[in-house]
Parts: C-alpha cells; structure tokens; sequence
C-alpha cells in the first residue's frame, strides 16, 4: 500500500502531452503533494515529434525505470491517444510479475493494462488521475486519498444495474461491486475476473500475445468517440472473436460521443444484440473518460 510521504512515478506511455498542458501537469503535482504523495515525472511527458513524447522503446524505458526504482511505490499514467501499444515488446515482463507496484491508466492505456495481465497474471488499475484536476476534482481526491492512503475502497465502489434479458433498454436490478443477492434470486449475476476497458483500444490486441484469454472473464467495454456505426463494428470484431461465447459476464461502462449524441441503436441494444440475451450484462455511468469516473482493476476478480 502506498504511504503518505512516498514518491509515486508520473509516465506518458501513450500520446505525448502539448507543451501547454504544462500548467496542468505541475496543479497536478500540487493535487498530489496536497494528498501526502511526492511525484516524480518521466522524461517522457511532453511530445517532441508530432505527437510521440519518445519512442516506443524509450517510453518503454521510462515506465520499466519506475519499476526499478524501489524508492517508487506506484506508477500513473497520464496519457491517452493511440501510441501505448507502441510499448508493449519491450516491457521486462518478469520484473513486472515480481513487482508490487501497480500500475494506472485509462483510455489508449488499455492496452497496456490488459497486456500486463495477459503476460504476468498481475493487475493494474483502470483510471485517470488527471481527474484529480477537474470539476469532480474534491470528490475525487477523497476517493483517491481514502483507497490508495488509507486502504478503503471508494475509488472502486461501482454502482450498476443488469439490464434485463428481454430487453436491452431496460434496468433490471440495482447492484454494487459488493455482492447482491437480490440479482442472484432474479438469476442475473456475474463473476469472473475484469478484463477489457477501452474498447477501441482493447481490441488492438487480437491476434498479438497480449490479448488475455477471455474465458470465463468479465469484459469491460467503454468508449469515448464513435457512434453507433463504430461502436458496432467493435462489436461485431468481438463476436467474431468469440468473446461472447468465451466471457463470463459484461460490465458496459460509458460511451462518451454517443451517448451524447443519443445515437440509435443505444449501446444496450447493441451489446445485447451480439452478445445474445443469456449473457449477463450490467451497465454503469462510473466507468470511462467521464470526470466523474471511478477505478476498476483489470486482473481482478469482480463479483455481482
């Protein structure tokens, strides 16, 4: 567990940072400081060529240096964009299985996340600490304060309801992280380990040696561009994987652009349509790019 006074390390796996959000970044170091914790940034936070802060190879390094350090006892990414997977050849994978750091990241870090998992069985966290910065920024930051000091678990308390089998646009239940036994009696529960995240980004890693197996998985899916043609696509790719007929469960996260837009089909009727009516699916508005968004392992067990 991370102590107050600890040094945690700050990368840019993904797309590099404009030199404008340099502002942010040091209110950022001020949320943190405030918080009890010492930041210490990579060489890697702001992009020096078009939109890449390094090569793969050498923002690979910043992160595995983090690892390394024992004086370190977490690492938050504070990137996003398409580049992460850039990263993940060369990655010391068995450094990181013996470590117990873990690792933050949301967004294009999805990729990395669920590649850790995959090649070292260990779980990383699903999350922008940016958000300490933003209109939810006190919330957050008691959140955040009360999980990674205190040992609580208000970043990842997840409130979500089952969508019924007949029906994708309709709640069934109301459940929690925490066990429900109200959805168990109404025969919709699910179990398994958390895999997924970002769907778009997720999916860069069919066909590679990062991609978790996802038998008897919970698949995550959220998405913040893309409408209801895009997102169909990856669902469509997914079923033709054979994730729906693999996964234990779905947990649909927030589709940013589309739900704004009220794109039609909706996602639940989307997601129900390929992933069949027996799948279990829950939905929450606390997972994704929102501000507002919670902290989920990937790697972890999840229980309904």
């Amino acid at each position: 567990m991370i102590q107050t006074g600890d040094r945690v390390g700050i990368v840019c796996c993904s797309n590099g940072l404009g030199i404008e959000c340099a502002g942010e970044i040091r209110r950022l170091e001020e949320a943190l400081r405030a918080i009890g914790l010492q930041p210490v940034l990579s060489d890697y936070i702001y992009a020096t060529e078009g939109e890449a802060s390094g090569t793969g190879e050498e923002r690979a390094r910043a992160l595995m240096d983090f690892y390394r350090d024992d004086r370190i006892k977490g690492i938050f990414d504070i990137s996003g964009g398409d580049l992460a997977n850039g990263i993940l050849p060369y990655l010391d994978y068995d450094l990181i299985a013996d470590s117990d750091k873990a690792l933050w990241g949301y967004s294009d870090l999805t990729a990395v996340l669920n590649a850790v998992y995959a090649r070292t069985g260990k779980a990383s966290v699903l999350y922008q600490i940016r958000n300490l910065l933003y209109d939810h920024r006190e919330q957050q930051a008691a959140d955040f304060r009360n999980t990674v000091i205190d040992g609580k678990d208000d970043l990842f308390h997840i409130n979500y309801r089952f969508l019924s089998r007949d029906n994708g646009c309709q709640g069934a239940s109301e459940g929690s992280s925490a066990s429900d036994s109200r959805n168990k009696e109404a025969g919709m529960d699910m179990q398994g380990i958390v895999v997924g995240g970002n769907i778009r980004c997720f999916l860069k890693l069919a066909g590679t040696k990062y991609m978790p197996d996802l038998t008897d998985k919970i698949l995550l899916l959220e998405s913040y561009s893309g409408t209801s043609a895009r997102i169909e696509t990856y669902l469509c790719q997914l079923e033709q994987m054979g994730a729906f007929r693999k996964a234990a469960g779905i947990l649909l996260g927030t589709f940013t652009q589309m739900q704004q837009k009220k794109s039609v089909p909706s996602v639940e009727k989307l997601i129900r349509k390929y992933a069949g009516r027996n799948m279990p699916i829950a939905v929450t508005g606390r997972i994704g790019h929102g501000t507002d968004a919670k902290a989920i392992w990937i790697g972890k067990e999840l229980e309904s």
